[in-house]
């Protein structure tokens, strides 16, 4: 199901969101596609990453980017240079109510939002920002990986240079530790009255994603660095395979179960039979699978390359092998023009055009719900300040006069 007519759980909470690039975005998306109503602040004309790549027109129209992370928000812009400007963010982050008094942010060095100046305004206030290092420098997503030491072992067994990823996956993680964190103050506040300020430095969750998957306690225990095995997953068996037709599959045999089924779709029983006798191997261990990892990928390789991807797909499905196809992203936007992908859905641009979006991957009653409405910049400034702050019609214009508004 993709929609869903039923009340959505965070229906009734306002959230004012003023923050960039990709970490309080997606905490901000991430409780407005679970029903709150999240007001995102821009300084007028838009801040550094309203129009980042990727964007339509080849660059040249509006962000993809920008328009699917803040989906579903109100947006409005706010010259925050000038002290008009500044009061209404204060006394949007601070309105009265149980349902408001929330805001993310990723401000660094504006006394005028710090905590306790905000919390002055109310006490109660659920202040979550969002930080680079814990003592306010900054950082992103690909200086952070770097410093834990992901690029050093990613890549080609041969490789020398580290290897960066694309995925800003640490911004992501952090987006979603923004959302847990909201939800948890406010548990905290209905049940003491309080409020909370916290704060989420990048490099932290990256630190903490490294160590809790006890990468560095091996690094310790060893004295270097984890090698690099391409495509090979570490510790056990898993890696990709050429098909007939030059499509390429990855197949992961973790469990004993999983391994069962790899050896009965390719009928290599007795092979690896004889090659446990012989080099004294239980190869139901995934240790032992990955110390021959080499010598099992080239037994099964033949297997592959006589079958088209077709074939191999509809084998290894019926023999319930862990496995997943090689495929662009042209290919995944194809299969949901095609009607596959139920979680996602059309993002109608400001400009014109769409593009693809995300429902929420939380199945609420087994809906995702709906993803949003992609915003615009500013569009619902004076709706805001009217519904939030109880501005008359000539503030509001007076506030635009002056340049304090967009």
């Amino acid at each position: 199901m993709t929609g869903s007519n039923s009340p959505r759980p965070l229906d009734g909470l306002h959230v004012v969101e003023c923050a960039s690039f990709v970490a309080g975005p997606t905490g901000g998306m991430t409780l407005a596609q679970l029903g709150a109503s999240v007001i995102r602040i821009d300084p007028v004309g838009g801040g550094p990453d309203h129009g980042r790549w990727p964007a339509a027109g080849h660059g040249t129209g509006d962000s993809y980017y920008w328009a699917s992370l803040n989906k579903g928000k109100r947006s409005i812009t706010v010259d925050m240079r000038s002290e008009e400007g500044r009061e209404l963010v204060v006394g949007l982050a601070t309105a009265p109510g149980p349902d408001r008094g929330v805001l993310v942010d990723n401000v660094v060095g504006r006394r005028w939002m710090s905590n306790d100046v905000l919390a002055a305004r109310r006490e109660d206030l659920v202040h979550v920002r969002v930080q680079g290092y814990p003592d306010g420098r900054p950082a992103v997503d690909y200086t952070v990986n770097a410093e834990v030491g992901i690029p050093q072992i990613t890549g080609a067994e041969e490789g020398a240079a580290p290897v960066n990823h694309v995925l800003p996956a640490w911004d992501l993680v952090t987006g979603l530790t923004v959302s847990t964190t909201v939800l948890a103050a406010l548990h905290q506040r209905a049940r003491t009255g309080r409020g909370v300020y916290s704060e989420i430095a990048l490099s932290d969750v990256a630190l903490a994603g490294v160590a809790n998957l006890g990468w560095l306690s091996e690094a310790e225990e060893h004295g270097h660095e984890r090698p690099r095995h391409g495509n090979h997953v570490y510790g056990s068996f898993g890696v990709d395979f050429a098909c007939s037709d030059g499509a390429r599959v990855m197949v992961v045999a973790l469990t004993p179960g999983q391994w069962n089924a790899l050896l009965t779709v390719t009928k290599t029983e007795a092979v690896f039979a004889a090659l446990e006798q012989a080099l004294d191997a239980d190869l139901t261990d995934e240790t032992e699978r990955y110390r021959l990892r080499e010598t099992i990928a080239a037994v099964l390789r033949p297997w592959f390359g006589a079958r088209d991807s077709a074939t191999v797909e509809t084998e290894l499905n019926a023999a319930r092998v862990l496995w997943g196809r090689y495929q662009g992203m042209s290919r995944v936007a194809g299969q949901y023009r095609d009607g596959a992908h139920p979680l996602l859905a059309d993002l109608a641009l400001p400009g014109g055009g769409t593009g693809i979006t995300a429902r929420s991957p939380i199945r609420w009653d087994g809906a995702h719900g709906e993803a949003g409405g992609a915003p615009r910049l500013g569009r619902e400034t004076d709706e805001v300040l009217a519904g939030e702050l109880g501005l008359s019609a000539a503030e509001i214009g007076a506030l635009h006069d002056r340049g304090v508004v967009g």
